[in-house]
């Protein structure tokens, strides 16, 4: 065996033991079993209800619930906290740190609700590592996703779990994107969106170029996004509408930011430099969130006209867009 390859067999026999230390693990605990430190009141509800200006019935009165969306509040420690990390978590950062994935970001958050929380209910609650990636390489720098999952019980009867996710990596080096080479590789991916089993059938539409509102099989209210429930009358019973592709510019900002090459489109819009980001009420009634193309970021207007139109950014991802149409009187400023 020659000298080169006794590295290139010894670098790979180090990366695969690394990567099964890694592995090691998932299974174990994140954190200690806790306690959370109030029981489900009416007080917190309300609160959480008048911060997020949700008027619902149902989280009122003497037979209300709490908000699903609360399941994570009712276990936070607040400003003397909880029982620390364990001692696995911090080996794990500990062995990331030491490979060089110094830096950390959180990304996204899950939440799977398996029955009301009701005030008095006492909740308990546990976490562990479920699962470390395979190194990624990322916009940020290379690294691991660790996501970790705490149940939690009412009463000890299951109630909810709750992933976290977060990204340890090795920040990239601040190398100025090749804007004007035409390579493809250089202008990256858009960020993904979160599809999960609430709105999976919104981006299946998608990729077949169809904008598909969910419509409330108890009331027949149209709702964008996609919820499990009906905000207005709680039924979980719904089917969908394919929307129209009509639409006017209801709110917006212009993005400034240094030149992020993923947004860059091979027709110039929104190429590189500032874009809109438009709030559109589609003439449906429901409002959605989405790119204004077609007009320069400046231009664009509340109350302009805009029309759906599905763009592929790259092999993976089609996106809905909306493309301005005629320019009208209305005034706006950014935002």
């Amino acid at each position: 065996m020659s000298g080169d390859a006794g590295v290139r067999e010894g670098a790979a026999g180090d990366a695969a033991g690394y990567e099964e230390a890694l592995g090691a693990f998932e299974g174990r605990r994140a954190s200690a079993p806790g306690v959370a430190k109030d029981p489900v009141n009416e007080a917190m509800i309300r609160h959480w209800c008048e911060a997020m200006g949700d008027e619902h019935p149902g989280y009122r009165g003497p037979d209300g619930v709490a908000p699903p969306t609360m399941l994570q509040a009712w276990t936070m420690g607040g400003l003397s906290g909880h029982h620390g990390r364990s001692g696995a978590y911090e080996e794990l950062s500990a062995l990331l740190d030491g490979a060089g994935y110094t830096a950390i970001v959180a990304t996204d958050c899950e939440q799977e609700y398996l029955r009301p929380l009701r005030p008095g209910d006492v909740l308990t609650f546990d976490s562990v590592i479920e699962s470390v990636s395979p190194r990624k390489t990322t916009r940020l720098g290379a690294g691991h996703f660790i996501t970790t999952r705490m149940d939690v019980r009412a009463n000890g009867e299951p109630a909810g779990t709750h992933r976290f996710r977060v990204l340890k990596y090795a920040p990239a080096g601040r190398r100025a994107p090749n804007m004007t080479s035409g390579e493809g590789s250089s202008r990256g991916k858009r960020p993904r969106p979160v599809v999960n089993r609430d709105n999976a059938g919104f981006w299946e539409g998608v990729a077949a170029h169809r904008l598909l509102l969910q419509r409330c099989g108890g009331c027949g209210t149209l709702r964008f996004p996609w919820l499990p429930g009906c905000n207005g009358c709680g039924s979980t019973r719904w089917d969908t509408v394919e929307a129209g592709g009509a639409g006017t510019v209801y709110s917006y900002v212009v993005m400034h930011h240094p030149p992020f090459p993923a947004f860059a489109a091979p027709d110039g819009d929104g190429a590189a430099g500032p874009y809109a980001v438009g709030l559109i009420e589609l003439a449906e009634g429901v409002r959605m969130v989405s790119n204004v193309i077609g007009v320069e970021p400046g231009r664009v207007r509340i109350g302009m006209p805009v029309r759906l139109e599905f763009r592929r950014v790259d092999e993976e991802l089609v996106l809905p867009l909306f493309r301005a149409e005629e320019p009208t009187g209305a005034e706006g400023g950014e935002g």
